[in-house]
């Protein structure tokens, strides 16, 4: 797993230096190599449980004669932190051996897809901010579609232009499709977008998506804008990332592993 100063450094660079936002085509259909599938979710921390030894806490979840071991991941640290305070109630002893912890993305998607072949696969549930899912399903109902809950966890897209092409963003040399998973981050984007260009400010439109959904776009469709496309984490993921680090100094935060099935 990267340092966690790895996914500072790469997440300021997200969040300080795009150019101006354009528009780019819809994208087509081919797909990328499992690695660049792996480096594409590198960059996006989320947040699991540790015991005292840094080893991912596993709850065991019965329904009737059938228990599965679960694994918890967050996208929000406060929520993770909220699931830590619970577990504490419930299990006293655990008071002073648990704590929220980051860890890659790319490393649990590994872990998971390792787990489709076995016989008793370990379970991973993604818990989404609360809020961001509220967001996305009045997005969706204005929209017109009937929802009545959203599974999975939401990110937010934004499109535009005659042919409702992607909203892209200069990064480095190249333009970049980003995908939010704030879709107030996302809308700080689109509003310099209409300052800039006033013409195309009401064919702007936030799209909703799904992780799981983009993940297996990335998996099974073979496109070259693929390699455009990056996940932003939310801004609060950012800032409190930068703060862990600033506060280590030097040092090297502890090295998290997703766990592995009993």
């Amino acid at each position: 797993m990267k340092s966690l100063m790895r996914w500072v450094a790469v997440l300021g660079l997200m969040g300080g230096v795009w150019g101006s936002p354009a528009i780019t085509g819809m994208m087509r259909s081919l797909a990328l190599p499992e690695a660049q599938v792996v480096e594409k979710l590198r960059p996006v921390p989320i947040f699991t449980v540790t015991d005292d030894k840094g080893t991912p806490l596993i709850i065991t979840v019965s329904e009737g004669d059938k228990k599965t071991d679960v694994a918890s991941f967050f996208i929000s640290q406060q929520d993770a932190q909220k699931f830590v305070e619970q577990v504490k109630i419930k299990n006293p002893e655990l008071a002073e051996k648990i704590r929220v912890q980051p860890v890659s993305l790319a490393e649990v998607y590994q872990k998971q897809e390792a787990q489709k072949s076995q016989k008793n696969p370990l379970e991973f549930a993604y818990f989404p901010k609360q809020q961001q899912v509220d967001i996305a399903m009045a997005l969706l109902r204005q929209q017109g579609q009937n929802v009545q809950q959203f599974n999975g966890v939401p990110l937010f897209i934004a499109t535009g232009g005659p042919e409702k092409g992607y909203l892209t963003i200069q990064q480095g040399n190249q333009q970049v499709i980003p995908i939010f998973f704030n879709k107030e981050d996302l809308q700080n984007m689109v509003n310099r977008f209409q300052q800039q260009q006033p013409e195309l400010a009401s064919q702007i439109q936030i799209k909703v998506v799904d992780l799981e959904g983009v993940i297996e776009t990335l998996k099974t469709k073979n496109d070259p804008q693929l390699n455009q496309v990056v996940l932003i984490p939310p801004r609060e993921t950012i800032e409190y990332l930068r703060s862990l680090s600033q506060g280590a100094g030097n040092q090297n935060p502890p090295q998290q592993t997703a766990p592995q099935s009993k």
